[in-house]
């Protein structure tokens, strides 16, 4: 069996040490080389090696990814980042490296899913019954519209960073302002109990390998705090239908509310999310299925899901001086 050479980057966060230990319990042998732009990050621990990266926003982050590649023969680069996605977004015809080795997702969907109110108009455009969304007009007339309260989302965020409940003219002035053109509104949808994450292993062409969906309550830093696995034929048929129109490729999160007996999208991560590491748990080690798609070019071979609840709490790594 052939040995990877692996690229972990932002191993001293959830996702980056997610991917490290989902690694760690995959069928294929694995070095992994973790980086991080502190010196200090905890997945280090879990890593082969280790090295220190630059911030993506850096002029230079596209040829300093390339020279890792090269420089430490890496066959596969798994991104724990989302920023970093984004800077290969942007830099897309300036990064010098090969970018089969790079686990991204389809171009244009990562382009989409940048954007809270691009994703709505493609939605609309497309069929798709979507979250009352608006970005201009005044107090009066998004209140009758959206209802109040409603939430304020900024257009470019990730894990439900900056959303805040509109409850008053004020706030909606003081938000309006203090965004500018990141200002977005939507009508709040269902509720805490009707929340699900979706992971989907998308194949390019509009079909997956396979997915499981978790019941969720968020933390207050937007990841998944406690999820519990759910079979619910309506969610998987919304699912593969929103599958079907982005066309992902390899890890994809759909983040999805039921209201009013619809399931709703609220947004798609074309990404590992911070969940990746309790679908792991429950038998689809979406890090696995990478090397199998993109290393061994072959589809993911069908995962044994198991049922039940997973729990997330704080845990204290010392190390002795």
């Amino acid at each position: 069996m052939k040995r990877y050479n692996v690229l972990v980057t932002g191993v001293g966060a959830i996702i980056g040490y997610g991917i490290v230990r989902s690694l760690r319990q995959c069928r294929y042998d694995v070095h992994i080389i973790g980086m991080d732009v502190y010196p200090d990050a905890v997945g280090q621990r879990w890593c082969d090696a280790f090295l220190r990266s630059i911030w993506a926003s850096d002029a230079g982050y596209c040829d300093f990814l390339a020279e890792v590649i090269d420089k430490y023969k890496i066959d596969l680069v798994f991104f724990g980042v989302e920023q970093e996605i984004h800077r290969l977004y942007d830099d897309w015809d300036a990064f010098r490296g090969d970018f089969k080795r790079l686990i991204l997702n389809d171009r244009a969907l990562i382009g989409i899913s940048k954007d809270k109110w691009q994703l709505y108009e493609y939605l609309t455009a497309n069929k798709f019954k979507a979250i009352k969304t608006l970005t201009t007009g005044e107090y009066e007339a998004v209140a009758d519209i959206l209802g109040v309260p409603c939430l304020v989302k900024p257009r470019c965020s990730t894990a439900s960073k900056g959303i805040t409940i509109i409850r008053s003219r004020e706030d909606f002035y003081y938000w309006k302002n203090k965004l500018g053109k990141d200002f977005m509104v939507q009508e709040i949808v269902g509720d805490d109990e009707h929340e699900y994450t979706v992971g989907v292993f998308g194949l390019g062409d509009g079909s997956m390998s396979q997915s499981i969906a978790f019941s969720r309550k968020l933390s207050r830093e937007g990841s998944t705090a406690k999820a519990q696995t759910v079979n619910i034929s309506e969610l998987d048929e919304e699912v593969t239908r929103l599958t079907a129109l982005f066309k992902p490729i390899g890890p994809t999160n759909f983040q999805v509310r039921r209201h009013q007996g619809d399931y709703l999208l609220l947004e798609v991560n074309p990404r590992f999310s911070s969940s990746l590491s309790l679908r792991t748990a429950f038998g689809f080690n979406e890090p696995e299925m990478c090397i199998e798609y993109f290393g061994e070019q072959i589809k993911p071979r069908p995962a044994v899901i198991t049922q039940g609840k997973a729990v997330r709490y704080i845990e204290d790594i010392v190390i002795q001086a």
